[in-house]
């Protein structure tokens, strides 16, 4: 009598974004290794199409970009990554527009976005549905990457709960299905999760409602109802980061305004009288940095330097959470610190005094800090602004106080001036050494878990800035009035006997600014207790959560960490809701760590499917199969 055949295991992938899809990459590389030629059903659960996900789908406004120049977004490894899993190389969203207009591969079905494509240059800013394209592709070449026994279902549904014994199959719940999804092992990928508001958004939300005011939460600014926000009436804006970037250009050129250039590279906007004016602060009172508009020639520094693997491997040892400000500025202050001077002693050396092996071997020796780093650093580099501070650099309006409004627009706009002169001359080219450095840190951090908000904080506003052009539209929007800036440290209150929102900022003492809507201009933080996905709220109660509410997972193969301090045997989780953050894309050759993530978690979960024991129990739910892409499709 012949032998039962053995159940099919299976693998439920929760988000089928850029990391997810990222994920599926990586399975298809370790799978011969790991998996052999068993069979595999891959179950991708999420409610938008997969590869670009919700964040990334072609369905936002054609005015919205990216904030990296197309040559620098890969989703593909290279030997730089350092997987235990194969190096599949493959094309950068430059390279891939290239493989479009040559023929080789496919265009994209929406002509509009296949004419952009077409037209991108390799150091222009591609729009949002230009990297959808290109999203939708890489999942369609990594799915076709599988091997024949693995079968991809795609379930165009959300999932909302979770549940299943430690020892046995998952049951991964789908809203409007009545059967779980049975799985071996679950990946959570959820990618930027809505949230529920926090006590001030509440009160805020709460006192618009009874005074008849509009209040947008902190939310990804593409799905916001902008229709409340009214033309020639004040809104206040707080945020400065790219959600704001967003929030202004759907209000204004979204709106029928339109840009005009003098031939010097000065615009003048001309409105459309459908503009709100929008009045804009954050705690730092100014836009994140620009991203720099010349490539890297010569040199790199030789980073890691002072915050590698026996830093962080120092740090995962100290008892409790480490501190940003206590454990890791410092070490941070001095990785950037190096890569500046680095840079500047051996690109720029008649700005110095002194040659770099010896400034290197006294820099070694100081504090970050310290007076003896003030003093090396003086004696050696003539000019201040050659001089590396991250803290004049972090907060710029930091101790300055304005006379009057019409001072501080002047003042900001000269620094917003200033910031993109500096960020297009390569004379400043320590600017670029610094962002490498930036990307080298956050890799490191990476394996500590959860470094905090002041980190994410920090990396954001000096690395991941926006475009150069999106802040000279900023300087025409503050010239033509349709934008007012309210400085640092704003503080917003609700005003019960106006029934109107009041902003006031330290950078103007007692100034205070009146309007009848207020837009929060971030994405909310990301938070395990306060989520609106009702599949990872669910999981409070029984995981490990961060001092800054993150899933906590084990730092080395992403398996979600219990209350009870064990790594869960057949649960995992990757993305900016866990402790294993990670930029969303990674530039070519830059050693990306969720590349690295991907890899790792891919490894065990292959592991355990190809190891586990699978019983089979249970009706299985039927998803979509998708049929593999042609051979050759890249």
């Amino acid at each position: 009598m012949p032998s039962p055949a053995l159940p099919v295991p299976s693998l439920v992938v929760v988000g089928a974004g850029p990391r997810g899809t990222g994920l599926v990459e990586r399975i298809a590389a370790n799978a011969p290794e790991l998996l052999g030629d068993r069979r595999l059903d891959l179950h991708l659960v999420d409610p938008y199409p997969p590869g670009a996900g919700r964040i990334w789908r072609h369905g936002q406004s054609p005015l919205l970009w990216m904030n990296s120049m197309a040559e620098d977004v890969t989703m593909f490894t290279d030997d730089t990554v350092g997987t235990v899993g194969p190096v599949r190389p493959g094309p950068s969203l430059a390279e891939w527009a290239a493989q479009v207009r040559e023929g080789i591969v496919e265009p994209p079905d929406d002509p509009e976005v296949a004419a952009d494509v077409r037209a991108l240059d390799p150091r222009s800013f591609a729009g949002r549905r230009v990297q959808s394209a290109y999203l939708r592709w890489f999942h369609r070449s990594a799915v076709a990457a599988l091997p024949p026994g693995v079968t991809v279902h795609e379930h165009r549904r959300r999932a909302v709960r979770l549940s299943g014994p430690r020892d046995g199959r998952q049951r991964v719940w789908l809203e409007g299905r009545a059967q779980p999804l049975l799985a071996d092992a679950v990946v959570l990928t959820l990618g930027h999760i809505p949230a529920r508001p926090d006590p001030e958004q509440q009160e805020l939300a709460a006192f618009a409602a009874a005074h008849g005011l509009v209040h947008l939460p902190p939310e990804f600014t593409a799905d916001s109802d902008l229709s409340g926000l009214r033309p020639r009436e004040p809104v206040l804006v707080r945020g400065m980061g790219l959600a704001f970037v967003d929030l202004m250009v759907l209000l204004t050129e979204g709106r029928g305004g339109r840009y005009t250039d003098d031939g010097s590279g000065t615009l003048t906007y001309h409105p459309s009288g459908r503009e709100p004016v929008l009045h804009v602060g954050s705690r730092r009172g100014v836009p994140y940095r620009a991203k720099t508009g010349y490539p890297w020639q010569g040199e790199r520094p030789p980073l890691p330097r002072f915050l590698g693997p026996p830093e962080t491997a120092e740090l995962r040892r100290r008892p409790g959470p480490p501190d940003f400000e206590r454990d890791m500025r410092p070490l941070v202050a001095k990785e950037l610190g190096f890569a500046h001077y680095h840079r500047l002693f051996t690109a720029h050396p008649e700005r110095t005094r002194v040659n770099w092996p010896d400034f290197e071997e006294k820099y070694a020796a100081c504090e970050p800090g310290s007076a003896e780093l003030d003093v090396l650093v003086a004696s050696s580099v003539p000019d201040p602004a050659d001089r590396f501070d991250l803290d004049t650099l972090d907060l710029p309006l930091a101790g300055l106080r304005f006379p009057d409004a019409e001072a501080l627009q002047d003042g900001i706009r000269a620094h917003i001036a200033a910031d993109l002169a500096r960020r297009h001359d390569p004379r400043h080219s320590p600017d670029l050494a610094v962002f490498l450095a930036l990307l080298s840190v956050h890799g490191q951090l990476a394996r500590l878990g959860d470094a905090g908000e002041e980190w994410q904080g920090l990396f954001s506003y000096l690395a991941s800035g926006p475009p150069g052009p999106r802040l000279q539209q900023l300087l025409a929007l503050s010239r033509a009035g349709v934008v007012r800036f309210l400085g640092a440290d704003v503080h917003i209150t609700g005003d019960p006997e106006c029934g109107v929102f009041r902003a006031r900022s330290v950078s103007v003492p007692g100034r205070v600014v009146e309007a009848r809507a207020l837009a929060e201009a971030r994405l909310p933080a990301a938070s395990v207790g306060r989520s609106a996905d009702p599949l990872l709220r669910g999981l409070a109660g029984e995981v490990a959560v961060s001092g800054a509410g993150l899933l906590v997972v084990g730092p080395d193969d992403g398996r979600v960490v219990g209350r009870d301090g064990r790594p869960h045997p057949r649960r995992f989780a990757l993305g900016p809701h866990t402790t294993a953050r990670a930029p969303a894309f990674a530039r070519p050759r830059s050693g990306g760590p969720g590349f690295r993530q991907n890899d790792a978690v891919a490894r065990a979960v292959l592991g355990v499917l190809s190891g586990g024991r699978f019983d089979g129990c249970g009706p299985p739910v039927a998803g979509r199969a998708v049929p593999r892409a042609p051979d050759g499709v890249r």
